[in-house]
């Protein structure tokens, strides 16, 4: 087994286990960039490391619909388009519909729980697990050298919208017919105690959409069919119409509704063309961008770049966690938002959201359902691999049989023990409009420093032969922050260098840009305490 993606941090989900030469993946997913890491719209699991054995993948095995567990198959499949996609009818329509704005027609089959299907040397059997989004699953994977059971995301949640619980009587009986490898997902490791129900937030939007005076916003993950649900049962008990907003969202909650998966009350609806005509004490905007993302809905509503406009008397509803690294990108909306005269509800004020994942209580019943021969905790950043890793401890799995891995640590499983056996090179795989891994950390490092420090070029045309400056040194800037003529002062000590170093010789254009960098350079750090990006031109005559 090696994973691809999604230890040490929340996103980019992918596993590949091996045996006998032949490939099985579970999960494919995305990491949302953070603020260092400017211009980037996606990162993916580190699928060059498998890409000379495209042809050896026998299936694609997706837990749920989720971004980070699904929101990379594209880019997989660009690669080889016929590799087999495996799971439940929800996460594959979702899928499907991903897959049809990239052109391309995948190789399917749904499952559903309690099945049982084999792919080369891989015996499957998926297990219903409940989580923030239907249809999830977690899989028993059979083979010759042992067994390992994946749990996907879930949570414990035992009064569920849709009567779908996780099945611990199949854990039992897994556990009892003996799971080699248990992994498990860490995201509430830390968390004592056991995931509140997802019933209880229904009451909460209900009153706070009840009391609103204005209009209402309510954003959420485009995949939450749950938290839609909530939202149109409040909507319609409050008399207010509906508008999804965020294209996500509306293909979402379009294939969740043809589905079955979400009911929406007949008149509840209404397109955004046509809203302009209801009062604003009469509706609730569905929309995307409860992460802060630039681009999305709620963030365009803040800029005040969208036509739907907030302002005093309206409310704004978070109904979703913070995913970590979006604290700032989630507060400066909150801020913004109150400062356009909104009143915001989010997780910090109000229960408006539960997460999807369990609790370090729930975490502890299912090792002691299961008592796997070994652990290895997935999903989560270090500190909550490292708390779940505790958890299987306490429950009595041996401290040498509990694997804390990161991202290319390769664990090798033969006569019922699990083993680090060795770690590869992981990279970030960034996209960037069209581009795919092009852009390197390098890039993104002079991102920042533009960004954060500014830019100066410095221009002069020299005749090496006379070691005279035919004109310059010119020196322009963007970002720094300073007048023209603070650069006075160090002119003449650009041109001083250039032509001493001309005169003993030194007539290469990229030695003579590399003396102007180092001259403007060391200026700049002392005076100005910037370290600018500096792009020297010597033009040479």
């Amino acid at each position: 087994m090696t994973p691809l993606g999604g230890l040490g941090e929340v996103g980019r989900n992918m596993t590949v286990y091996e045996i006998n030469g032949k490939l099985l993946i579970v999960d494919c997913g995305v990491l949302f960039p953070e603020e260092h890491q400017p211009g980037v719209d996606l990162i993916l699991p580190d699928i060059s490391k498998i890409e000379d054995r495209l042809g050896d993948i026998v299936a694609v095995v997706l837990t749920h619909g989720h971004e980070d567990h699904i929101g990379a198959v594209p880019y997989l499949l660009k690669r080889r388009e016929n590799i087999p996609l495996i799971g439940s009818k929800l996460t594959l329509a979702l899928v499907e519909a991903k897959l049809k704005e990239h052109r391309i027609k995948p190789v399917t089959q749904v499952v559903a729980e309690d099945e049982r299907l084999s792919r080369g040397p891989f015996d499957l059997e998926f297990v219903a697990v409940n989580h923030s989004i239907p249809d999830a699953l977690a899989v028993m994977i059979r083979t010759a050298a042992g067994s390992v059971l994946a749990t996907g995301d879930f949570k414990m949640d035992q009064l569920p919208l849709d009567g779908r619980i996780t099945d611990l009587r199949a854990f039992a009986r897994l556990g009892e017919e003996g799971v080699d490898l248990f992994m498990t997902d860490s995201t509430n490791a830390e968390v004592p105690g056991f995931t509140p129900l997802e019933k209880h937030i229904g009451p909460v939007l209900e009153q706070v959409i009840e009391k609103a005076s204005g209009k209402v916003v309510v954003a959420s993950f485009s995949s939450h069919v749950h938290r839609v649900q909530q939202v149109l049962d409040a909507a319609v008990q409050a008399g207010r119409r509906v508008v999804l907003l965020g294209r996500s969202m509306v293909r979402n909650m379009k294939i969740a509704s043809d589905l079955g998966y979400l009911n929406v009350p007949e008149g509840v609806l209404v397109d955004l063309k046509k809203s302009g005509d209801i009062p604003d004490h009469r509706i609730v905007y569905m929309s995307t961008g409860s992460q802060g993302e630039p681009m999305a809905v709620l963030s365009r509503m803040m800029n005040q770049e969208h036509q739907v406009e907030i302002g005093e008397g309206d409310t704004v509803i978070l109904a979703s966690s913070l995913i970590p690294g979006n604290e700032n990108s989630v507060f400066r909306i909150i801020n913004g938002l109150m400062k356009l005269g909104a009143n915001v509800v989010h997780k910090g004020n109000a229960k408006v959201h539960v997460s999807g994942h369990a609790s370090a209580g729930e975490l502890m019943y299912c090792y002691n359902i299961v008592r796997p021969k070994n652990v290895m905790p997935i999903h989560g950043e270090y500190r909550h691999l490292i708390a779940n890793g505790k958890v299987a401890i306490e429950t009595g799995v041996p401290q040498n049989r509990t694997i804390i891995g990161e991202n290319g640590t390769v664990v090798d499983l033969a006569d019922g023990v699990a083993r680090a056996v060795g770690q590869l090179e992981i990279d970030f795989i960034y996209v960037d409009g069209k581009s795919v891994g092009r852009v390197t950390d390098d890039d993104l490092r002079d991102r920042r420093v533009l960004a954060e420090e500014g830019f100066i070029s410095v221009v002069t045309v020299v005749e090496p032969t006379t070691a005279h400056i035919v004109s310059g040194p010119d020196i322009h800037t963007k970002g720094v922050a300073e007048e023209a003529r603070v650069f006075d002062s160090i002119t003449p000590k650009i041109a001083d260098a250039l032509e001493t170093a001309m005169s003993e010789g030194v007539h290469d254009a990229k030695q003579l840009q590399q003396i102007t960098r180092r001259t403007i350079g060391r200026w700049v750090g002392t005076k100005l305490r910037r370290k600018a990006m500096i792009v020297p031109v010597v033009v040479v005559v």
